[in-house]
């Protein structure tokens, strides 16, 4: 039990901790947990395109049969936000999903979406952690049945049906689009969707491999070199390229101008985007840019910052009816589907965003108007266990300056985000997945954010 910790988005570990009895543990204690709370009816069991999980989905799915639950599942390995979306469309008790999402292929994970269909908040993972058990089935005449189901077309025509009552039309006829699934579960959903919509899909690395190629999911800069190539090149095809992570809950965008565009970029012209027909405030998390502040300010909008994790975007939409909520890491959602970050549709509304606009274009506007922001960030490895020790001598070795800035202000919503007098910042907190600290820093370019990297780095190596 010791062994299971749900951290940001559910429990992830190496397959050397992630064992066979241990997820059967995690599905006793689900399956508590909702009878506990009332819920009876049906669970989904989703999982990512690891080589294990369709494995560790059946136990699952057999331990919440045992304890008398309905349970669906796809017919092969789909998107998280596939099952988050089943979760709210079919009214279901809520649904687990078996995924490492952009770690190693030597790692799993499983994470629990409860039946509104937003990230589980710690109150219900600590009461899952509360249940762990060894599995307890019912007589076998009180079991539930397993039932395959299809959820790619209902979250498809819903992505849809969205995207064209923000954009008016969801006709991407003529958009050339090259797509990267990086091996993992959007193969076959976000470019099929793409495709319904009319754009010509050019595909990279859609077949299923559980190895990612040797690599990690992670559509970072330096992971997605070919289709930035591809669609950088002068006089290539592709207008737009887009990658997801390993379960297609997050999204990277390659444009022509700018090659990889950075999440922080994309997320400030999204919400530029969304307000030209339509008004609300913005989630953001605390590592993600102020430039989103400036974009809110310019219309009359209110910001709610919130620590890392889209379960804290999540539930602050649902308090404050926001327009979109999203994360520096590439994690999206908007008003009217369901608050779990969604790799598949934004691919979709990022796609009819550059066929109406050019979205290198919507950048440089917004940047000649707001100014330019350049944000980036550093892992320090750190233990899980010590983290806590550190980010405490931590609290009593706050600077007044940092690289020769005054410290005006600290955000502690999770970890110590110091706040510099020249609008810069510099943010340390723990990761909720991986054993390092974060350092993150902001500023108006790239020299200045490698020096403020460089001083927060400096900061706590002494400490660990």
């Amino acid at each position: 039990m010791e062994a299971i910790n749900f951290g940001t988005d559910g429990w992830r570990a190496t397959l050397e901790e992630f064992t066979t009895p241990r997820v059967r543990m995690v599905g006793q204690a689900v399956a508590t947990y909702l009878r506990d709370e009332g819920l009876d009816g049906t669970v989904v069991v989703g999982y990512d395109a690891r080589e294990t999980s369709r494995g560790f989905a059946e136990e699952l799915a057999r331990v919440l049969c045992a304890n008398g639950f309905d349970v669906i599942v796809p017919e092969r390995d789909r998107p998280t936000p596939l099952v988050a979306h089943a979760i709210v469309e079919r009214d279901l008790a809520g649904g687990l999903v078996i995924t490492a999402s952009h770690n190693p292929p030597e790692y799993n994970g499983v994470k629990f979406i409860p039946e509104v269909g937003a990230p589980a908040l710690p109150e219900v993972t600590d009461a899952i952690a509360d249940r762990l058990a060894e599995p307890d089935p019912l007589p076998a005449d009180e079991h539930g049945a397993v039932e395959e189901v299809d959820l790619v077309t209902p979250h498809a025509d819903a992505a849809l049906e969205l995207v064209e009552s923000i954009t008016g039309t969801t006709d991407l006829s003529g958009l050339p689009v090259a797509y990267d699934a990086m091996h993992g579960s959007g193969r076959g959903t976000t470019d099929a969707l793409l495709e319904r919509a009319g754009a010509s899909i050019e595909r990279l690395r859609c077949e299923r491999d559980p190895e990612f190629g040797g690599g990690a999911p992670e559509p970072a800069p330096e992971n997605l070199e070919t289709l930035i190539e591809l669609v950088t090149d002068d006089g290539a095809e592709p207008a737009l390229g887009i990658a997801n992570d390993g379960d297609a809950d997050r999204l990277a965008v390659v444009t022509p101008g700018r090659g990889y565009l950075d999440e922080n970029l994309f997320f400030a012209a999204l919400y530029d985007y969304l307000l030209e027909d339509d008004a609300g405030s913005v989630v953001r998390t605390v590592s993600t840019t102020f430039l989103i502040d400036r974009v809110a300010e310019a219309h009359g909008e209110s910001v709610h910052e919130v620590p890392v994790g889209f379960k804290w975007v999540a539930e602050a939409m649902g308090d404050h009816d926001a327009l979109v909520g999203g994360e520096e890491s590439g994690g999206f959602t908007v008003r009217g589907h369901v608050r779990e970050k969604d790799g598949v549709l934004m691919a979709l509304l990022a796609a009819a965003m550059h066929a109406a606009e050019p979205l290198d274009d919507r950048v440089d506007r917004l940047l000649e108007e707001h100014g330019t922001v350049v944000q980036d960030k550093i892992s320090v490895a750190c233990p899980d266990h010590e983290k806590a020790r550190v980010l405490s001598d931590l609290e009593e070795e706050i600077p007044d300056s940092v690289a020769g800035t005054d410290v005006e202000g600290v955000n502690t919503a999770d970890g110590f985000k110091l706040q510099l007098a020249d609008g810069s910042w510099l943010l340390i907190r723990p990761s909720g997945t991986e054993p390092v600290l974060r350092v993150y820093a902001e500023a108006e370019d790239e020299e200045r954010v490698g020096e403020l990297l460089e001083a927060g780095e400096e900061l706590i190596e002494p400490l660990i």
